[in-house]
C-alpha cells in the first residue's frame, strides 16, 4: 500500500496511521500557552524582528535627525509613520520578513530590506541609504536584545515575582502569631511562626528582585569590530562615539562603549544568574510548603470538579507546588547553559550566542510558568492551626534550650553553682520525648533563682518562639 504525505509508519505494530495536524513541540506554546503567552511580545522570533524594525527606524530618524550626509530631518508626520513600521508591526510582515529570509538566509538583512520596502512604500527614498547605515548586524541584534529581555523582564517576569512576594507577605502578616515546631534537619527544633518563616522566603526574595530591578541592558553600536571604522570613514568629524551614545542611552538602554563585533553579554550573563538565583529560593519555598503539606501543617483547599487521583478519590496532590518545582529546575539549568555559553566568544565574534539567545524565551517561560503555580498554590492553602499546635504540645523537650541557657545566665549572675548545665539538659532531652509534667518538675529541682524558674514554668512550647512575630514587621 502506498502511503500518503499526512500518513506515518508505526515502527511498534507496523501499522500505517495518518499523522497528526502540526503541532506546538514545546509544552509553553501549547499545553501551559494561556500561563506564558505574554512573554511571546518579546522573546519570540516576531518579537525580536519587531525590535529589531525599531532600531532600524530609530537609527535612521537620529542620523537624519543630525542633518548627516546632506540630510534634513524628518517631518514629524513622515516620523510618525516611519515608527509606525514597527509599532504596528503584524503578521503581514511576519509573513514578509519570512519569505524574504528565505533568499537571504540572513534574519537581519531581511529586517533591512523589509524598511527599505516601506520606506519606498512612504515615499521615503531619499533617506533609504542611511537605513542599517555602518551597522554590523550585531549593533541591530544586542540593542533589539536588550530591549526585548529588558521589556519581558520589567513588564511581564517581574511583576509576576513581585505578585508571589505579595502573596507571601500577605501571608506571613496573616500568620505571624501562627506558633509552629522547627524542624533544622528535620528534627523538632526551637518554635517560630509561620508568618515569620513565610517573611524569610518574602525578604530573600525582595533582595534579589531589587537586584534584577537595578541592573543593566547594554547595547553597542559601533560597527563590524567595535571600532566604528565605516562610520569615521563615511563621516570623519562626526563623534560618532557620542553619537552612538545618546541614540541607545534614547532608547533606555545602557551603552556599552568598549566591544568586539559583539556586545560581550555580561549584562545577560549577570541578569540570568539572578534570576536563576530567585528560581533557586522559589524552588526552596515550593519543597517547604509541599512539606508542610505533608505533615499537615496546610490543608489544600478542594478545587471544583478537579481531580486529585485517578484512582483516589479523597486525595488533593499539591500540584501547583511540584509543577513550580519542576519548571524551575528546568529554568534554572537553561538560565546556567546561557549564562556559561554567552559569557564567551572566540576572538572578535562567533556565532554561538545566535542560537543560544533563541532559547531566552523558553528559560523565562518555564520560570514564569513556576511564579503562575506558585501565586495560585499559595491561594489554595489553609494553615491548620490546631495541627501546629497539637504537634507543639508532643515535643516539650524543645524548651530544653531555654532552660540551659537561663541556668547558664544564673551561673554567670552567681545564682547558681550547677557546674554544666548543657549535658545536664542533655541527659534529660536527647533523644527522649519529655511531657510538661516531667519538665517542670525538673524546672522545680533547679538550683537558680526564683524569677528565672518562673519564668521557665511559664514557658510553653507555643510560646517559646522569640522574636518570631515582630520580625514579619520587617517586610515594610
Amino acid at each position: 500500500m502506498t502511503r500518503g504525505s499526512n500518513d506515518v509508519f508505526d515502527d511498534t505494530t507496523g501499522a500505517t496511521v495518518t499523522s497528526l495536524p502540526p503541532q506546538p513541540l514545546s509544552p509553553l506554546d501549547g499545553r501551559y500557552r494561556a500561563a506564558v503567552g505574554e512573554l511571546g511580545e518579546y522573546l519570540s522570533e516576531a518579537g525580536l524582528n519587531r525590535a529589531r524594525v525599531e532600531v532600524e527606524v530609530e537609527w535612521l530618524i537620529a542620523l537624519t535627525d543630525r542633518s548627516l550626509f546632506g540630510t534634513t530631518p524628518l517631518s514629524d508626520d513622515d516620523k510618525s509613520r516611519l515608527r509606525a513600521l514597527y509599532r504596528d508591526f503584524g503578521q503581514a510582515e511576519i509573513d514578509w520578513l519570512a519569505e524574504k529570509e528565505s533568499v537571504t538566509r540572513h534574519d537581519v538583512k531581511a529586517v533591512e530590506y523589509l524598511v527599505r520596502d516601506r520606506l519606498s512604500t512612504l515615499g521615503l527614498d531619499a533617506v533609504a541609504e542611511l537605513t542599517h547605515f555602518a551597522c554590523t548586524s550585531e549593533d541591530i541584534n544586542s540593542t533589539s536584545y536588550a530591549l526585548t529581555v529588558q521589556r519581558a523582564v520589567q513588564q511581564v517576569w517581574l511583576p509576576k515575582l513581585h505578585t508571589v512576594i505579595a502573596s507571601l507577605s500577605a501571608l506571613a502578616v496573616k500568620h505571624r502569631d501562627a506558633a509552629m515546631l522547627s524542624r533544622t534537619h528535620g528534627q523538632p527544633a526551637t518554635p517560630s511562626t509561620m508568618g515569620k518563616e513565610l517573611a524569610v522566603f518574602a525578604w530573600r526574595l525582595g533582595r534579589v528582585a531589587d537586584q534584577i530591578e537595578s541592573g543593566e541592558y547594554l547595547a553597542k553600536f559601533s560597527g563590524a569590530t567595535g571600532t566604528w571604522s565605516a562610520h569615521l570613514s563615511a563621516a570623519p568629524d562626526v563623534d560618532w562615539p557620542s553619537v552612538s551614545r545618546e541614540f541607545i542611552e534614547g532608547l533606555g538602554l545602557d551603552f556599552n562603549i568598549l566591544t568586539t563585533q559583539i556586545e560581550s553579554h555580561d549584562w545577560q550573563v549577570e541578569l540570568y544568574d539572578r534570576v536563576r538565583h530567585a528560581g533557586g529560593i522559589l524552588h526552596n519555598l515550593a519543597t517547604d510548603i509541599w512539606t508542610y503539606i505533608s505533615i499537615g501543617y496546610f490543608t489544600q483547599i478542594p478545587v471544583a470538579g478537579a481531580t486529585g487521583s485517578s484512582t483516589m478519590p479523597h486525595k488533593i496532590n499539591p500540584i501547583r507546588f511540584e509543577n513550580a518545582e519542576a519548571n524551575l529546575e528546568i529554568a534554572g539549568g537553561l538560565l546556567a547553559t546561557l549564562s556559561s555559553t554567552l559569557v564567551t566568544s572566540r576572538l572578535q565574534r562567533d556565532l554561538t550566542d545566535s542560537t543560544t539567545q533563541r532559547n531566552i524565551g523558553v528559560a523565562f517561560g518555564h520560570s514564569l510558568l513556576a511564579l503562575d503555580n506558585l501565586q495560585r498554590g499559595l491561594g489554595e492553602i489553609s494553615l491548620a492551626e490546631s495541627v501546629l499546635l497539637a504537634d507543639l504540645d508532643t515535643n516539650w523537650e524543645v524548651l530544653a534550650e531555654a532552660i540551659q541557657t537561663v541556668v547558664r545566665a544564673e551561673i554567670a549572675a552567681g545564682r547558681s553553682s550547677i557546674s554544666d548545665p548543657y549535658a545536664l539538659l542533655k541527659d534529660l532531652t536527647r533523644g527522649r520525648r519529655v511531657g510538661a509534667a516531667e519538665l517542670a518538675e525538673f524546672v522545680r529541682g533547679l538550683d537558680i533563682g526564683d524569677e528565672a524558674k518562673a519564668r521557665l514554668l511559664a514557658l510553653t512550647p507555643a510560646t517559646y518562639d522569640g522574636l518570631a512575630s515582630k520580625l514579619v514587621d520587617e517586610l515594610g
